[in-house]
């Protein structure tokens, strides 16, 4: 074993059981005369005693759980906040939701209420990340998992999506389909997604020797269809692409209902990819050709990451990455070339 101060999670290792079955022992919650006579074993053995902060916070429990995220109208959104809400309530915690939008001020008046002790733990899905942000983070008191990319330098659990990856097997999916001028709807680019997309489709596009070309780029003033709606159709006149990656789904059902509406096929005259794959995809005509980049997955993980963590506060931050799946539908077939 590694030297320092015993933790919940070293009690589990050396039991051989979850975190969480300790966790009920040393609580006195139920558990099997076995798991009781193996867990008081290995802490025994181990020297474990409570930290202060750990049953600070068992005193102060609210059994309720934050979640902040952009835009609660948002599909990827909705998946995460599934798959949160079962891990938190098979635990006994209530979620309790927050849509902070894309201003840092929200988000910053999000982590500082978390003060007046309405909440057990935090799981944050912020748009924008600011120092202000990232320096009221590394002074949090309460536990927190950060859903999307932040420095290694800030001690909290991380999940993140590998969207440069996504973005990397959608071009290369339409570069093999035969397309040439793939045009890129952004969302805006100085938000966490809209930033990492955008650097990863210039990279391949390099990489390929497909234009670099300006009238193929265009940058919505948000990740919905409203904002894509006003952007799109000067896209498609000016470059005359015969591809679009979009830079989430909803920017990709603007591009198809824009290109239906101006008489230009998909995918015969146009293939059209999206990211995050959520229910959009199914039902949109033709059905789309999206990026999954685990909307569901992210949420779980970092459900359980702050679940361990209300546990056992002492273990240091873990970071986890989802990779992505491309999901190939009728919008980018490569048999439909007019």
């Amino acid at each position: 074993m590694s030297e320092g101060r015993p933790t919940v999670g070293r009690v589990a290792a050396y039991a051989g059981v979850s975190v969480a079955s300790v966790s009920r022992v040393l609580n006195g919650l139920s558990s099997s005369p076995e798991m009781v006579a193996k867990v008081r074993a290995a802490a025994d053995q181990l020297g474990y005693t409570p930290n202060a902060m750990a049953r600070s916070l068992k005193v102060r429990r609210t059994e309720q759980i934050a979640f902040g995220v952009a835009d609660v109208g948002n599909p990827v959104y909705v998946d995460m906040m599934r798959a949160v809400e079962a891990e938190a309530r098979a635990e006994g915690y209530r979620l309790v939701l927050s849509s902070t939008g894309s201003d840092p001020s929200a988000v910053l008046d999000l982590l500082r209420s978390l003060a007046h002790g309405y909440a057990d733990g935090l799981i944050l899905s912020p748009l924008r990340v600011t120092d202000e942000i990232l320096d009221a983070l590394r002074r949090l008191r309460v536990p927190a998992v950060v859903i999307g990319r932040i420095p290694p330098d800030v001690p909290v659990d991380n999940v993140r999506a590998n969207s440069a990856g996504g973005v990397r097997m959608a071009v290369e999916h339409l570069y093999e389909t035969g397309r040439r001028r793939i045009a890129f709807l952004n969302g805006p680019a100085d938000t966490v997604p809209g930033a990492a997309r955008a650097r990863a489709f210039d990279r391949v596009c390099r990489r390929l020797g497909l234009p670099d070309d300006a009238d193929l780029r265009a940058e919505a003033d948000d990740f919905t269809i409203e904002a894509g709606l006003d952007v799109v159709g000067d896209l498609v006149e000016r470059a005359r692409p015969d591809a679009v990656l979009a830079g989430n789904d909803l920017l990709a059902v603007a591009t198809l209902q824009t290109l239906r509406e101006r008489g230009r096929p998909v995918p015969g005259d146009v293939a059209v990819v999206g990211m995050d794959d959520t229910e959009l995809a199914l039902v949109t005509t033709p059905t789309l050709t999206s990026v999954s980049l685990g909307a569901d997955e992210r949420g779980r993980l970092a459900a359980r990451l702050l679940l361990e963590r209300l546990q056992d506060p002492d273990h240091e931050p873990q970071r986890m990455a989802v990779q992505p799946r491309l999901r190939v539908r009728g919008s980018s077939s490569a048999g439909a070339r007019s």
